[in-house]
């Protein structure tokens, strides 16, 4: 039984001014994800700034989000780390929290070979009974996790059983497909590729989009596994401009200011990220205009 179906928001972390986090702020997001049908909360993933929390700060912001969406949806919690030892923690926590499945990154900086990202991912999922998603995203981690490293893992260990695959390979998502047999729970972690990674069989998409056009992206995998696939097809297209948008600068930083631009606004980033430029605010803005979303 697959984790979730459908669209999961990559949810920001809203914080204050003083840059503690906003729990009340956290809490309405939630509430507004769930009622414009977002399918799962991925939460303390790259978009929810995971990697400048304390590891309080992590398990608090986790307990929290289980506490507010209360099994509603599932809630799929970032525990990645470049230390197996520190992920293995979070994930421990996070199971502990109540979460429904935890997403973990390949270890960055380290560049661990094949091995060791086997090692790595066996020993974090081996030590919690939730169901693990593997995050594969060369660009942001500096290393590749293999086809071939995702199929041993599928196969060797019963709660490794996703991928979200942001690679933006499609060769090699459809090298996970057959060497899995088409049994790993796919998820697009592109927001433009949603449509190709389900042709592949995928079964839903890990979504920044969603912060801003939850029902669009909701609508686009659920028009897609319902047979609607020109409609489902047509859409992703749309959304292309928006999706440009809101990857111009590195996530989160637009997001969080397309969320502003809503009047949903979830405070400060913290450093090292800095404000939006204004000029690609304002490409933001019009996007947003163009899709209906502002």
């Amino acid at each position: 039984m697959a984790i979730f179906k459908g669209a999961g928001i990559a949810i920001t972390t809203p914080f204050h001014r003083d840059g503690s986090v906003d729990y009340e702020k956290f809490t309405e997001q939630i509430e507004y994800q769930i009622a414009h049908k977002t399918d799962a909360i991925i939460v303390c993933g790259t978009t929810g700034e995971a990697s400048t929390l304390s590891h309080e700060e992590h398990i608090a912001v986790i307990k929290h989000c289980c506490e507010v969406v209360n099994k509603r949806i599932p809630v799929v919690a970032g525990t990645g780390s470049n230390c197996t030892e520190t992920a293995v923690y979070l994930s421990g926590e996070a199971e502990k929290a109540g979460a429904d499945g935890i997403l973990v990154v390949s270890p960055y900086y380290n560049k661990a070979t094949q091995n060791g990202l086997y090692e790595h991912f066996k020993i974090v999922a081996e030590s919690v009974k939730i169901p693990m998603i593997l995050y594969n995203i060369q660009g942001r981690t500096g290393v590749n996790i293999a086809p071939a490293t995702i199929a041993r893992l599928h196969k060797d260990v019963p709660n490794i059983v996703g991928v979200k695959e942001a690679s933006g390979n499609i060769s090699q998502v459809a090298k996970i497909m057959n060497l899995t047999d088409g049994k790993i729970d796919l998820y697009s972690g592109n927001d433009d590729q949603v449509v190709p990674l389900l042709s592949l069989g995928g079964i839903g998409v890990i979504s920044v989009l969603s912060g801003v056009a939850p029902e669009e992206t909701h609508d686009i995998v659920e028009l897609y596994l319902g047979g609607k696939t020109k409609e489902a097809a047509e859409l992703q297209l749309r959304a292309i401009p928006l999706i440009d948008a809101l990857f111009c600068e590195v996530n989160p930083i637009p997001i969080k200011k397309a969320l502003e631009l809503q009047g949903r606004d979830t405070g400060v980033l913290r450093r090292p990220l800095t404000e939006m430029e204004p000029e690609n605010a304002a490409k933001l803005e019009k996007a947003m205009k163009d899709f209906g979303v502002l």
